[in-house]
């Protein structure tokens, strides 16, 4: 399989390597974390001249005899090596009974750089803090982005590549496959596995039927606003037995697994969040068409999709903005920077550029506004709105 290099997280690891902090490479299952940390590690042989390194893998049988954590201390402690800067990298964490008591003694014991990964239903980001007694550093790792997409199929026309990624998503592993069929059947495997075996082992839940009815509504109305108790009274009117506090469970149990992404809902005008309705996105578009088909594509809301994901990828905190009685898509903001953004497909049509351009016009402040959607043309603005080309923000 092709490998690109993914140099933002990358970089992010060549970052952390004088901290002390134990590092936690997170993700959706199947984005990438593996090749990652193995290209770090290459990069560690070649940078740093002294470097000892200790790699795990559990998913080697090799290593099989190392998944209970006495087992496994002892085999990092005679790896050490007191002249060397010390490495230990361990995939796949999960594996082992016992790990964080492992993890603790060594990052106590000040001798290692640690890195690990872990698959995302038993290594959650919510859990680190509770897991592990020191510090963490946590690299959140995404699906391949539109920009990722484009060094893999080097030579693509670009807005061919982008109608082509529109389709297939960014979950590289599905690239290697020939037909679109034969892609989403990998996809579909990937997201049921997450699903039925991931989060009904983390959380022992019972009634799985009820979970995947709730992942398909989901799936079914991206960045539609939903709350648990009106998803419980949908599925209820279809002779579902459940409430809205075992929805609300379910829901975190999702997103915890990087599988979907809550976005709040902010009020613009009174500067503060609302509890109401949220949206979910998918951590990869592609989810959507690999189960439930591709017969009724909307592509505003696969585009919304998109952007809520490389938003996040670039760093943002994200939120729905509510003006009066009207919506702006995304309020990202980062450190002091702080951004109004609309998403729509094509905006040629007066009804439609009206639609998307009067919320921003009715945010008196002055941060940014912009609108993201499928122009094909050179970037311009409209009163003070800049107005992008989705695939031009994408390579941005």
């Amino acid at each position: 399989m092709k490998l690109v290099e993914r140099k933002e997280y990358l970089d992010l690891l060549k970052e952390s390597v004088q901290t002390p902090d134990i590092k936690v490479i997170t993700g959706i299952r199947r984005s990438g974390k593996s090749k990652l940390m193995e290209t770090f590690i290459e990069y560690v042989k070649n940078s740093v001249k002294n470097a000892n390194i200790i790699h795990i893998n559990f998913n080697d049988i090799s290593f099989e005899n190392l998944t209970e954590y006495h087992a496994l201390n002892s085999y990092v402690q005679e790896k050490f090596d007191s002249n060397c800067e010390n490495f230990l990298f361990i995939d796949e964490i999960q594996l082992c009974e016992g790990f964080e008591k492992t993890i603790n003694s060594l990052h106590d014991s000040e001798k290692f750089h640690i890195y690990i990964t872990g698959s995302n239903a038993f290594l959650l980001s919510s859990d680190l803090a509770t897991l592990f007694t020191g510090r963490t550093y946590e690299i959140p790792v995404f699906p391949f982005s539109f920009k990722e997409y484009c060094k893999y199929f080097n030579g693509l026309e670009k807005n061919q590549a982008f109608d082509n990624f529109v389709r297939e998503g960014g979950m590289a592993g599905s690239f290697v496959y020939p037909s679109e069929k034969s892609k989403y059947n990998y996809i579909r495997e990937v997201f049921d596995t997450l699903i039925v075996r991931d989060i009904k082992q983390k959380y022992k839940i019972k009634n799985i039927a009820l979970l995947e009815k709730l992942n398909d509504f989901l799936l079914d109305n991206i960045s539609c606003e939903v709350s648990a108790r009106s998803l419980a009274n949908s599925l209820a009117s279809n002779q579902e037995k459940t409430n809205n506090k075992t929805i609300s469970a379910y829901l975190s149990y999702l997103c915890n697994a990087f599988a979907f992404y809550k976005i709040r809902r902010y009020d613009i005008r009174g500067k503060k969040y609302l509890s109401s309705q949220d949206k979910y996105y998918l951590a990869d578009h592609s989810f959507k068409y690999a189960k439930l088909g591709t017969k009724n594509f909307d592509y505003g809301r696969i585009y919304e999709n998109i952007v809520a994901i490389e938003l996040l990828r670039r760093g943002y905190e994200i939120y729905t903005g509510v003006l009066y009685k009207k919506e702006i898509d995304f309020v990202a903001i980062k450190r002091n920077e702080k951004i109004y953004i609309q998403v729509s497909d094509d905006i040629s049509g007066e009804e439609t550029f009206k639609r998307e351009t009067v919320p921003l016009l009715g945010i008196k402040d002055a941060y940014p506004k912009l609108i993201i959607a499928r122009t094909r043309h050179d970037e311009y603005s409209y009163e003070g709105i800049r107005i992008v080309d989705i695939v031009n923000w994408l390579s941005e």
